[in-house]
């Protein structure tokens, strides 16, 4: 079994520091473009280069964990090619990822005035813990402003809930009490409609509730995955 974690949104894979510190045999995956290569525009072709990702390492019996703009691509795989997926988890995402028009507006505006991006990724940082929210403004920074549009735009693009029912393999869904990015109706959508699927509400958890309570988080995971195999071997 093989752990692959997809970060959400203008982010990197160092996003998942304190999951694959924990899970130590795992994977995480940048995107194209975050932060080198060039960006996809679509969460289906993110997909498509995942799968010849996982063909050209001969990965199997994967557990796809994906967070916000990644639990859709998860998603997306997991339809797109259902025998490659053992289990999947999907944390603060949805099966419709809409953008506010006014954060689409923020972040083209922002392509020529960097600054009001500039403070926003400071103010996130400010909310994580130091030393993690420092290397995340320091990947947030060198990806600027167009990778994060390009990224919010394949997202409100992005809608299969009706197709989340062809989904047949266990899933576990994750999502912080006090995410305001991906709602917990979001998560509670998906739990109803995805068939083998539970949910983890983690009180006080934000939209990086993995960031926020790594603890409770890789427990969650931990016991998602021991009736088959200890993932941390």
């Amino acid at each position: 079994m093989q752990l692959i974690f997809i970060h959400g949104s203008g982010s990197t894979k160092n996003v998942w520091q304190y999951q694959t510190d924990y899970f130590k045999d795992s994977i995480a995956v940048s995107l194209p473009g975050h932060i080198e290569g060039e960006c996809i525009g679509s969460i289906e072709q993110m997909a498509i280069w995942l799968k010849a990702y996982v063909d050209d390492n001969a990965i199997t019996d994967l557990v796809l964990v994906g967070h916000s703009m990644g639990g859709g691509v998860a998603l997306q795989y997991a339809l797109d090619y259902p025998d490659d997926v053992m289990k999947l988890i999907l944390v603060g995402s949805g099966g419709r990822l809409r953008c506010h028009p006014d954060t689409l507006t923020f972040m083209k505006n922002a392509l020529d005035d960097s600054a009001p991006f500039a403070t926003m990724i400071d103010a996130l940082a400010q909310q994580l813990p130091k030393k993690f929210g420092q290397r995340l403004k320091a990947d947030s920074m060198a990806l600027g402003p167009a990778v994060f549009l390009n990224d919010f735009e394949a997202c409100d693009r992005f809608d299969v809930m009706d197709r989340l029912n062809e989904i047949a393999i266990s899933t576990l869904v994750i999502v912080g009490s006090e995410d305001v990015m991906t709602p917990v109706k979001y998560s509670e959508f998906l739990q109803a409609n995805i068939e083998n699927a539970k949910i983890k509400l983690i009180e006080g958890g934000s939209h990086y509730v993995f960031v926020d309570y790594p603890n409770e988080v890789n427990s969650a995971i931990d016991e998602f995955l021991v009736c088959n195999v200890d993932a941390r071997k």
